[in-house]
């Protein structure tokens, strides 16, 4: 299957699914702290782009991006420079950095293959690995020089060149659980 036919497949279908090498496969239902993680991620680098100032839109998952004819990606979230795509949109064309949170049925693909599938498009500048269990984010970017090695962040600030955003990882990470609740 190519993309365009995934994409034709996938509209209005419940449920999530990426396409690798033509083959369809389907994501695992997400548990809770996957989802927290993810909607933290979203608001973060919303946050970011109002604080920078620039043109570009902070999207969550269910987004897809086409890495090649035959393979395609729904990152948990992803930002895209430039004019907002059409609303009816099923993908982002060129975004500028995509996040994955892992998760046990995803950990494998995150950390090996969607690497290297990410950085096969151009446009792609940043790729954070989030960790929310291990409190560890691995961020990978690309400059004019290449791909560089991945950096482990567990704390601190996260710098995003370009687009010039700033992230503060613990604005992505879930906080520690445990003490007491508020309203014992």
């Amino acid at each position: 299957m190519t993309v365009d036919e995934f994409l034709a497949w996938s509209r209005g279908r419940e449920g999530r699914f990426e396409l690798e090498e033509g083959e369809i496969v389907s994501m695992s239902p997400q548990q809770v702290g996957h989802a927290l993680t993810k909607m933290r991620v979203a608001n973060a680098l919303a946050a970011a782009i109002s604080r920078a100032g620039v043109k570009c839109h902070a999207l969550p998952d269910g987004i897809t991006v086409r890495v090649n004819a035959f393979t395609a990606y729904e990152p948990d979230a992803l930002v895209h420079c430039g004019d907002l795509p059409p609303l009816n949109a099923l993908e982002v064309p060129n975004p500028v950095i995509v996040v994955e949170v892992l998760s046990p049925t995803s950990i494998r693909r995150d950390l090996t293959g969607k690497v290297a599938g990410y950085f096969k498009v151009e446009s792609i500048l940043h790729y954070l690995i989030v960790d929310a269990e291990g409190s560890v984010i691995i961020q990978y970017s690309r400059s004019a020089d290449g791909i560089h090695p991945p950096k482990i962040v567990r704390e601190g600030e996260i710098a995003l060149n370009p687009p010039g955003l700033k992230l503060d990882a613990g604005d992505l990470l879930l906080p520690a659980r445990g003490g007491c609740m508020a309203n014992e």
